[in-house]
């Protein structure tokens, strides 16, 4: 094919064509240098995105906190007494000690029975309508008597609820 290429002065006078070796881009103090520094940087990185990570958690704890409000502590009963029975809500007395009564106990019972909690739900509602029509009323002429007739109901059904919720007082404070 290349009869020039055989011939071992052919390969030398090529060989002597070739470019001197090319000098080196930098010595190996720098390329050990420029190594440390890219380690230095990749760890700042690590350490601002684990600064970050951390700072978008304790956002997200804030704002589900805020959103749903701190947790009710657990009930603990006082210090020396075994079973302390609930506060019973005076009988016979005006709607509004019941109706102050009723508020400062715990929105949910901790253990619902489905009878008993939709029994307080049916009071509840009821409460509501009555509170309802009452208000109407009062915006409304009407006459005395029902006006009457409907405070009369209020506060039967406060009485009512009052009781079903001091009943489910004392069944929790059983178990």
């Amino acid at each position: 094919m290349h009869p020039d290429l055989d011939r071992p002065a052919a390969w030398t006078g090529l060989l002597r064509e070739l470019p001197a070796e090319a000098a080196q881009p930098y010595s190996f103090g720098e390329f050990q240098r420029r190594a440390r520094q890219r380690t230095r940087a990749a760890r700042r990185m690590a350490g601002a995105t684990a600064l970050a990570a951390a700072l978008l958690l304790a956002l997200g704890v804030a704002a589900l906190s805020m959103r749903f409000g701190p947790p009710e502590p657990p009930r603990a009963a006082p210090a020396g007494a075994g079973r302390a029975a609930p506060v019973q809500p005076p009988a016979g007395v005006r709607p509004e000690v019941m109706e102050h009564w009723l508020a400062g106990l715990p929105s949910e019972p901790a253990v619902v029975r489905p009878g008993t909690y939709a029994a307080v739900l049916r009071l509840e509602d009821r409460l509501a309508q009555v509170d309802d029509v009452l208000s109407a009323a009062r915006l409304e002429p009407h006459p005395p008597e029902r006006l009457l007739e409907l405070q009369r109901e209020r506060t039967r059904l406060v009485g009512t609820l009052a009781q079903v919720r001091y009943a489910e007082t004392l069944a929790d404070d059983s178990l």
